[in-house]
């Protein structure tokens, strides 16, 4: 595992085929999805303990499936129980230009659309790599 700091592989630089396959429709056709990624929407990281502790925040907080291209950063709305991996509808569009990250720690924490988000670490290079694509220092 690497630490604090430390450069991603390349392998985790490339987006996940599945969510490529699964977001694509969604998106303008034959629009190169470049890195993609999933997060969850809720006001503090406190709704993810009582969910993970009690449930009883589950249907509070949002899955969100962020796919980033050479043209935008799309939002996609995902269905609960499958963590943001199985994207249905397109809910907006970001500028390319919009800084996504930096990120750090295990759960980090981003700004869409207003919303907060949080993103788990395993993704954390794929925001990285579109906020470097888009000309953000790392």
């Amino acid at each position: 595992m690497k630490g604090h700091g430390e450069a991603a592989g390349p392998r985790e630089r490339q987006p996940r085929d599945d969510l490529v396959r699964r977001a694509a429709p969604l998106l303008p056709e034959g629009a190169p999805i470049r890195q993609v990624f999933v997060c969850q929407s809720a006001p503090s990281f406190l709704f993810f303990v009582i969910t993970y502790v009690t449930g009883l925040t589950m249907f509070w907080i949002k899955y969100r499936c962020v796919a980033v291209t050479d043209d935008a950063i799309y939002v996609l709305e995902s269905t609960t129980f499958s963590g943001g991996a199985d994207p249905r509808r397109l809910i907006g569009t970001l500028p390319r230009r919009t800084r996504l990250g930096p990120v750090r720690g295990r759960w980090a924490k981003i700004s869409l659309r207003g919303e907060t988000c949080w993103v788990h670490r395993r993704f954390h290079a794929q925001i990285t790599a579109a906020d470097e694509t888009a000309g953000f220092a790392a």
